[in-house]
């Protein structure tokens, strides 16, 4: 439910506040005042059409910030979810359109895509005119429809369960098909892969241990030299190696450790030091020897790396990837000698899948045939006393083949309508005007009410083109789509009638100001006194006489007979 408005700079709008409550509330004034203002400031605030035509004139930007309930409103309450965005019982959406006509979008503070909060505002409003916002011309939205009349969620969540696990076997079967069609072809070109992978008989670490390999041969002569330069400075020096002159520093100062102590630690070192030498003179000279060109080691480290680079070019693969590409291939070459069984039993769990949604659908189906006779019946028996004496409205549910069903199951749901006598059914598209289509989707949601629980409805001119006694039945179909003591929506309605008017549980005055140099538009919650002056100039004409102040106020009286009225809204704050 829409609890609040604000906008600002706004078309002729400079700044108002204004709040509102449950049950139905109406919005007069003169004609050209501006009365679908606040229609239009409430569908940008919910995700519409955005131009640099709403900023008012001399003004840098339009602003309009709507907050909701979400009380009894679970799909907004899943859309937050689905955002990851915070909220609590209440939701703060604010539109900003910048003079060069680019916008802004917010939810709760945090800045969101333009089509998301369309996708939000389908959840918390639903604006029913003659020029935008016509949901029920849509083939989805009649069938949702339809189905919210029904109330078969739990036949709606069996075909969407049945239907996402038969497209998931469809697919997979798809796939094994595909496979299936050069299978052949593929397990000879994998059997002659993997034998060539498996001779080769390639080690995970194989690669980088023979390419250091083969750098040690070819570098065997400088490798040696150097090793047998480093031994004849250790060890073999004509004078003294650095072995006897470590050996003998370390006796001479062993000796002199009883005449000073502090030589012990000097000694100690110097003996770990002579040990680590001998080691490493050892380890040298174990180096040196194996360091012995053999021809025949070296030409087969270069074929065994030449193979293994010939190997890799021809998969496009680093050499050192080779064995898990081996791992693929078998395991590949595997799941297509097996693909025969696996298609065999794919096939056999998508004909189980196929029974249970065709079963699933048909369900659905038989509900919706049923629900569609219901809903249209009395559809048409509104029709009747809405200007449309002799019109019918019929919802037409076609069942496709299984094979072409969706989520959604296998129906094609279409409103079908003819508004005279005689004239045959032609979809609503094709056969209402404005005013006719207003006064259907009026029709449609009064039939639906018991089951349909769109939270805020709001209706532009849903009066045109009716008068008299149609235009009082208009205002009480409104009033009782609106009538909170029952559960119905929150309705604001855009009137020029005072027959629909009287029957609002509350009234707004739209006003057009001017100074000769700017105009504005204001909006005013109407006490009960005003409320009987603004149906008495509805009623009358320039001047405003006692009779008609007098037929406003039985009018009022008998609106407010038919149930307890809702809350008003709240004093308009002006800025």
């Amino acid at each position: 439910m829409l609890t609040h408005i604000q906008i600002r700079d706004f078309v002729i709008i400079d700044a108002l506040e204004l709040e509102l409550g449950a049950g139905l509330t109406v919005l007069t004034g003169e004609t050209g005042a501006g009365k679908s203002i606040l229609v239009d400031a409430l569908m940008l605030a919910s995700g519409g059409r955005a131009g640099s035509e709403v900023v008012r004139h001399g003004a840098e930007r339009a602003e309009v910030t709507a907050t909701f309930s979400l009380k009894g409103n679970p799909a907004a309450q899943a859309w937050f979810k689905e955002q990851d965005i915070e909220c609590d019982e209440e939701c703060v959406l604010r539109r900003i359109v910048a003079g060069d006509g680019r916008s802004r979008a917010y939810v709760n503070g945090q800045a969101i895509a333009v089509q998301a909060l369309r996708q939000l505002g389908e959840t918390l409003v639903d604006i029913h005119g003659q020029m935008e916002y016509q949901s029920l011309m849509k083939r989805t939205a009649q069938r949702q429809l339809l189905d919210q009349h029904c109330g078969d969620d739990a036949m709606l969540s069996d075909v969407g369960h049945a239907w996402r696990q038969l497209k998931a076997l469809r697919d997979r079967r798809a796939n094994a098909r595909s496979a299936s069609q050069d299978r052949a072809a593929r397990i000879e070109l994998l059997r002659y892969h993997v034998a060539e992978l498996a001779a080769l008989d390639l080690k995970t670490s194989e690669v980088p241990e023979l390419i250091a390999e083969r750098q040690r041969v070819a570098q065997s002569g400088r490798l040696a030299q150097a090793a047998q330069e480093a031994l004849q400075v250790l060890r073999d020096a004509d004078d003294v190696g650095a072995e006897q002159a470590v050996a003998r520093t370390l006796a001479n100062l062993r000796q002199l450790t009883a005449v000073d102590a502090r030589l012990l630690k000097i000694v100690e070192t110097l003996d770990e030091s002579l040990i680590a030498l001998r080691d490493s003179i050892d380890a040298l000279s174990r180096y040196e020897s194996e360091l012995e060109a053999d021809p025949n080691r070296q030409e087969w480290l270069e074929q065994r790396l030449a193979a293994i680079e010939s190997i890799a070019r021809k998969h496009r693969v680093e050499p050192a990837v080779l064995p898990a590409l081996l791992q693929n291939l078998q395991a590949e070459f595997k799941q297509l000698d097996e693909l025969a069984t696996t298609l065999e039993n794919i096939e056999g769990e998508v004909g189980k899948a196929e029974t249970t949604y065709s079963l699933a659908a048909k369900k659905l189906s038989g509900a919706r045939a049923k629900g569609a006779v219901n809903l249209g019946d009395r559809v048409t028996a509104l029709m009747q006393g809405l200007g449309m004496p002799g019109g019918s409205f019929t919802v037409a549910v076609n069942e496709r083949s299984p094979q072409e069903g969706t989520e959604h199951g296998v129906d094609d749901v279409e409103f079908l309508v003819s508004t005279n006598p005689g004239q045959p059914r032609q979809p609503l598209a094709k056969t209402a005007s404005g005013g006719e289509l207003s006064r259907i989707s009026l029709a449609i949601q009064v039939a639906a009410v018991e089951s349909f629980r769109q939270p805020c409805l709001v209706f532009d001119e849903v009066d045109s083109g009716v008068g008299g006694g149609v235009a009082e039945i208009v205002g009480r179909q409104l009033r009782a789509l609106g009538n909170a003591n029952r559960g119905g929506a929150q309705v604001l309605c855009v009137t020029h009638l005072p027959q629909v008017a009287s029957q609002a549980h509350a009234h707004v005055r739209v006003s057009k100001l001017t100074d000769g140099k700017a105009t504005r538009t204001s909006l005013h919650p109407l006490t009960q006194d005003q409320r009987v002056e603004e149906i008495a100039r509805m009623l009358g004409g320039v001047a405003i006489t006692a009779k008609a102040r007098e037929h406003a106020v039985e009018m009022l009286q008998a609106g407010s007979a038919k149930d307890s009225p809702a809350d008003a809204p709240k004093r308009t704050k002006k800025r």
